[in-house]
């Protein structure tokens, strides 16, 4: 879902078309700036992405006209919504029917403060119709088409990877869909929850997206969904506290909670304040199933330490 960030812009991620009728959608993210009156996406989170990385495409909101749900017009793209800009229209794909329907209002919303008055010449000129690029990394190449009057600026990249090499052009799976090996049969532990977030290293402390997986027991996590081996598994007896990280405004990351376990906090960051409050609220579901009430781990260490 699209939520507000530090800075008060409306934020998340959504799958866009990018090369125009090519049917290929790659996941990005977004930020919808009226201040700036623009909106800008990238390959990830900026927050995740090494320090000056440029957006790989950007808007400005004067140019966009109206903002719709697009199901009819792209039957086979669920969640489809449509940005009408001149004669070009950016499609793109929600997470889901509550998340298409708010980022249709927001644009909407959005673009009633700044689209031009009836009549009004729209400037021809690039450098204002998007986010400067002049800061961008040599290694990116842009293409800038003037189509009837509207300047778009977007990367000539079609793929891309991440500052850990993984690509980020693959195209999103249904909502709720998990990674194939779960299917197979030695598969005991019913999965709980499943999806990426972004965590803190333990040693480097630098922040890396990995699939989390919840199952009764545990909580993994993984490279990517296609992996088979978990970087790492944290038994669920081993946790003492799962919460909203308190240090979250130090941190300055949106969307942060901590787990806290016998030996380390892990530090990790949702993409959105309801799938935070989903992680906490499932993790927090299934020690609780474990345990049972009241069970938690610093109570059984009172309990030994009095006995």
């Amino acid at each position: 879902m699209p939520y507000v960030d530090r800075q008060n812009r409306i934020c998340g991620f959504l799958d866009i078309e990018e090369l125009e009728n090519s049917g290929k959608f790659l996941r990005r993210y977004f930020i919808l700036d009226t201040l700036e009156g623009s909106l800008v996406w990238y390959m990830d989170n900026p927050q995740n992405l090494p320090e000056g990385t440029s957006s790989v495409g950007s808007l400005k909101l004067t140019y966009i006209s109206k903002v719709s749900d697009a199901t009819k017009l792209r039957p086979k793209a669920e969640f489809c919504l449509v940005i009408n800009a001149g004669m070009r229209k950016f499609y793109l794909q929600a997470n889901d029917k509550q998340d298409l329907v708010e980022w249709v209002s927001a644009l909407n919303n959005a673009t009633k403060i700044t689209v031009p008055k009836s009549g009004e010449q729209v400037a021809h000129n690039t450098t204002e119709a998007c986010v400067d690029t002049s800061g961008a990394m040599k290694q990116v190449s842009y293409k800038t088409e003037i189509i009837a009057g509207v300047p778009i600026i977007t990367t000539t990249q079609e793929k891309g990877e991440d500052q850990n090499g993984a690509d980020r052009s693959v195209q999103r799976k249904p909502p709720g869909q998990l990674p194939y090996y779960l299917s197979r049969s030695n598969q005991d532990q019913s999965v709980i929850k499943a999806g990426y977030c972004v965590k803190q290293g333990g040693v480097m402390k630098n922040w890396k997206r990995r699939y989390f997986m919840l199952d009764d027991n545990t909580l993994s996590y993984f490279k990517s969904d296609m992996e088979r081996e978990a970087l790492r598994v944290i038994p669920l007896k081993e946790v003492n506290k799962v919460q909203e990280c308190k240090q979250s405004d130090l941190m300055m990351r949106d969307n942060l909670f901590e787990l806290v376990t016998t030996s380390r906090t892990f530090y990790i960051q949702s993409d959105s304040p309801e799938e935070m409050h989903g992680w906490i609220k499932a993790i927090s579901g299934a020690i609780v199933a474990q345990r049972g009430p009241g069970r938690s781990a610093a109570s059984r260490l009172n309990m030994t330490l009095r006995h």
